[in-house]
């Protein structure tokens, strides 16, 4: 496993992370879910990454529950806040009650005495984003977090949050989650630049496309059965992916990854974290077989010729 640091800060994770939306609390049974997570940490996987919206609490629920043998130093845990945890007026968004509030749940529902990497899962355009770092930073000094983060906010988020922190002597943002792969690519044009100038560690998610760049669903077929395509629960981001088009650029790609020994999985990891700015690449797993599969990425290297190929079949 290749570990590299999160930006420019010294922690350092796993090049390959293990997240858990749409998967563990849900639509994999606990028993899978906590074999998944024991196998990604003895694979070398240090980073684990929850929400407290996913099923409600229940993913942190059993991220905890599989991480507890472990010694606490030996893995990065990150989870986030922002969406609704209840009906109340107060019960979601990133207020200082919010952030508080939801930080003791997650850590009440993990299990554990500090959480590594918190992360703000959206901007809040009805909290002065004063409120929201001042009340991260007061996590920070009180232990119960180590490091903030966000996720999928736009790059002028990004910067104005890291002056605004810097004019008020709090600690900085180290990272941002947002969504990239092959597939799409919207945070090349500003997003990622922004990340560069300050610093910031990219934890990238959905690396695979929801699974498409597994090349698991064919051009001119119907989703395999049982396909995270054919559960209406999670297919809800996918109905771009699904395009014709789409999948026919999926299977040119496939004599790229065949002529350097590797699945379509691997190809899209690799690529993934070509760019140094990507700290980690966060995937999903059903059972431990895709784990075991998917960690082959980190040592991947694609030769230039590679990347231009692979850069024409995209643009097509």
């Amino acid at each position: 496993m290749e570990y590299r640091h999160l930006g420019k800060w010294g922690l350092r994770v796993s090049s390959i992370s293990l997240g858990s939306w749409l998967t563990f609390g849900g639509s994999v049974d606990k028993e899978t879910a906590i074999k998944s997570i024991r196998r990604a940490y003895e694979l070398g996987i240090n980073l684990f990454d929850t929400a407290n919206a996913y099923y409600r609490g229940a993913a942190e629920e059993v991220v905890g529950e599989a991480l507890r043998p472990f010694p606490r130093e030996s893995y990065v845990l990150a989870t986030k806040v922002f969406f609704p945890m209840g009906e109340g007026p107060n019960d979601r968004g990133l207020s200082r009650k919010h952030i508080f509030e939801q930080c003791h749940a997650s850590l009440r529902r993990l299990g554990v005495d500090y959480i590594d990497l918190y992360q703000c899962h959206r901007y809040d355009p009805e909290t002065p984003l004063e409120e929201t770092l001042l009340a991260l930073d007061d996590l920070i000094r009180q232990g119960k977090i180590l490091y903030a983060g966000v996720s999928e906010w736009t790059a002028a988020q990004i910067a104005e949050a890291m002056e605004l922190g810097r004019r008020l002597g709090l600690h900085p943002l180290v990272s941002n989650q947002p969504h990239y792969n092959m597939l799409q690519r919207e945070i090349e044009a500003d997003v990622l630049p922004t990340c560069r100038r300050f610093g910031l560690g990219l934890i990238v998610y959905s690396p695979l496309a929801q699974g498409v760049l597994t090349g698991k669903y064919k051009p001119g077929q119907a989703p395999p059965p049982g396909s995270r395509a054919t559960d209406p629960k999670s297919n809800m981001f996918m109905n771009w992916l699904l395009q014709e088009k789409v999948l026919q650029k999926v299977e040119r790609l496939r004599p790229v990854a065949e002529r350097n020994g590797l699945t379509l999985a691997q190809l899209a990891l690799a690529w993934t974290l070509r760019l140094p700015e990507v700290s980690s690449a966060i995937i999903g797993a059903t059972r431990p077989e895709q784990i075991e599969e998917n960690v082959k990425a980190a040592d991947v290297r694609l030769s230039e010729t590679d990347l231009q190929e692979i850069e024409a079949i995209l643009s097509q």
